[in-house]
């Protein structure tokens, strides 16, 4: 028997696949030919996904502490127990101190509208309860926030034009990792390539030419750009004229940014950014493909609203094959009001930054945070300052219930744990982030042991609350009919995916001076705004695996060993400088906290700029992980994370035993 179902990991290309059911079991997945996208492929993380559906590390019953918070010793408990303990530590946390004490804190460990999804899943009974918001912070939303500003929505233009370009700006994207499915529209082209990163990452090794502007100056660098395309009378004054608001002030604006200006803001050649500019003057269609890592710095926001101006400029945004995607989550339509019913709120309730996680664990009490839910998400592996995140983690009178597949780092921290299922196991619908794809996923096998979906856990823990609210009790089925309410669901479900009817792009007028950024106390215009990390040292990124996603498979034994040892690389100059030779053990810290990695020397990374991967489970790589020097403080719009906005001091682990023994301590 073969299901069709959805994959349902953080990337763009929510791939449609074929589970091969065979005596109950799943025994093959197969990315679905008849998907448009996936075409028959999945990536070299998901192809292993049935490893991690059957693995002997599975969580299969619920859990309660025996020992410490984070030593991650647990016993079996029965599910009646486990919701009857949650009930009675919930009720009396409302009756002390209100629901607002309450944070269901939501990740992208899946995206499913019904069983993960930032905040979806649970919501209509922390509503009930009153439970404080959580604003997914950590992702997109500076990026998002910026194309508002500008575009009047995110949609973006459909990638699938890009087998139109004509020259294509793969800009602080790296697609061959992080949504390969791109790539076949980009071949399909035959467009000159131009890769912007600081990394000469998979995707700018094919790329026809690779330019490597310090991390944070995107904006200052497409400024420059348009200075050269403006310099040369290459906008098109038609479209600008009829299509955009606010040209001259944004003219003026763009004329300060100089390509000298602008070398010394980027550390790029000056000759590098007249011979960009000029081949986008005269090259239509042009396309932009950014992705989140470029707004996740201070001026993240910002970045993206220059970003889509480009295309203005240009006109491109009027020609197939022209524009800029970033996601094209803005484009999907759908009833998310029926499926929250924030309408069940007893009254307004404060937000929680997602991002800000150490400092509401630690340092909020009006009221404190008494009561935390972990849906979809390895905190302690994913956000920023991990050693604050342990700390609040760590409190004795906070209660934490972690819904997981595996014991993690966060895990090891939760009072109970609450088996789920997995992607095969459940009904779920997803949309693409990085396609104009509706995605049905149908259970395909039951669930090992006791695992429940997250739907179904939460029906089961309102019955233990006395709640008699009907909607909290909504089958899956029902709750995916109101969420699809105007599409065809009975389509969608039969051929596992539906293609949606893209919004207009600008939604109006493109906004070259936006009322709506002045409104929210920002500058009207485009511009830039320098990184913002005040510390020393080299700016470390940490750029996506090619085998871990965020950190789901970060405990597969298979991807671990393919992924290596934790590797941070450094430019020759700043390995020389620093007695550093390739393959030498390493710290990397700040003021924040400090991780252990080998160092590779490579011209790979520009002067200035040392770079690593994420995903990575601390407990499995010597307790620390380079999130333990991010910072949590918010970018420019939206409270949105600055992973990439980081400086640190690299040293070798010989030359001190006291840098070795700090290093030690900011693990503990």
């Amino acid at each position: 028997m073969k299901v069709l179902g959805a994959c349902p990991l953080d990337c763009p290309d929510a791939c449609s696949w074929v589970v091969t059911v065979r005596d109950g079991a799943a025994v093959e997945l197969r990315g679905n030919k008849e998907h448009p996208i996936t075409r028959g492929a999945l990536c070299v993380k998901v192809n292993r996904y049935l490893e991690q559906v059957d693995s002997p590390e599975r969580l299969r019953y619920p859990l309660r502490r025996v020992g410490a918070k984070g030593e991650g010793r647990f016993e079996r408990i029965s599910w009646d127990e486990a919701l009857g303990e949650i009930a009675e530590r919930l009720t009396g946390i409302v009756d002390e101190f209100g629901g607002e004490a309450i944070w269901p804190f939501h990740g992208t460990g899946s995206l499913g509208y019904l069983q993960g999804l930032e905040g979806y899943a649970g919501r209509r009974l922390f509503n009930v309860l009153g439970a404080s918001l959580h604003k997914a912070t950590i992702c997109s939303i500076a990026g998002t926030t910026g194309l508002k500003y500008t575009l009047g929505g995110s949609g973006g233009m459909d990638p699938e034009d890009f087998a139109k370009s004509e020259l294509i700006l793969l800009w602080g994207t790296n697609p061959l990792t992080s949504g390969h499915h791109l790539w076949k529209f980009i071949q399909d082209s035959g467009a000159y390539t131009v890769a912007i990163d600081p990394i000469r990452t998979k995707t700018a090794e094919r790329c026809d030419e690779h330019l490597a502007p310090l991390p944070g100056t995107d904006a200052a660098l497409a400024l420059g750009l348009l200075n050269v395309i403006v310099g040369l009378g290459a906008q098109d004054q038609e479209y600008i004229d009829t299509h955009t608001v606010g040209w001259p002030e944004f003219r003026d604006r763009i004329a300060e940014f100089t390509p000298d200006r602008v070398a010394e803001i980027t550390g790029l050649p000056v000759a590098s950014i007249v011979a960009l500019g000029e081949r986008i003057a005269r090259t239509r269609p042009t396309a932009i493909r950014a992705s989140q890592g470029i707004q996740r710095h201070a001026g993240g926001g910002m970045a993206l609203r220059v970003l889509a101006c480009l295309p203005g400029v240009t006109g491109d945004w009027a020609i197939p094959g022209g524009g800029l995607h970033y996601s094209t989550s803005g484009h999907f339509k759908l009833d998310e009001p029926a499926l929250l019913r924030m309408d069940l709120l007893p009254h307004p309730v404060r937000t929680l930054s997602m991002t800000r996680l150490g400092e509401a664990l630690t340092e909020i009490d009006d009221p404190p945070v008494k009561a935390l839910f972990v849906i979809a998400a390895n905190p302690v592996g994913s956000n920023p300052d991990q050693n604050r995140v342990r700390a609040g983690l760590a409190r004795e009178d906070l209660f934490t219930v972690v819904l997981e597949h595996f014991m993690t780092d966060t895990a090891d921290y939760a009072d109970i744990i609450l088996p789920a299922t997995m992607q095969p196991e459940h009904l779920d619908v997803l949309a693409g982030y990085g396609h104009l794809y509706l995605v049905w996923n149908d259970p395909a096998v039951a669930p090992p042991g006791e695992c429940l979906s997250t739907t179904e856990t939460f029906r089961r823990l309102a019955r233990h609350l006395g709640l008699t609210e009907p909607a909290l009790y909504d089958s899956d089925e029902t709750l995916a009919e109101q969420l699809l309410a105007g599409y065809d669901t009975a389509r969608l479900r039969a051929q596992g995916f539906l293609k949606i009817t893209p919004q207009p792009v600008p939604a109006d007028k493109l906004q070259f001076l936006s009322a709506r950024a002045l409104a929210a106390g920002h500058d009207p215009l485009p511009g830039y705004t320098p990184p913002a990390d005040p510390g020393d040292g080299l700016v470390l990124i940490s750029a996506a695996s090619h085998y871990f996603l965020n950190s789901t498979f970060g405990a597969n034994p298979e991807l671990r060993r393919r992924s290596g040892e934790p590797r941070v690389t450094l430019h020759p100059r700043d390995a020389a400088a620093r007695e550093i030779t390739d393959g030498t053990p390493i710290l990397i810290a700040n003021d924040r906290g400090s991780f252990e990695a080998v160092a590779e020397v490579s011209d790979r990374v520009r002067p200035g700029v040392a770079a690593t991967t994420k995903g990575r489970w601390a407990k499995l790589s010597g307790g620390s992980t380079v999130n333990a020097t991010i910072a949590e403080r918010d970018s420019d719009y939206e409270g949105g994370a600055v992973f990439h906005d980081n400086r640190v001091r690299i040293t070798p682990l010989r030359a001190s035993a006291d840098v070795t023994d700090s290093a030690a301590s900011a693990m503990r």
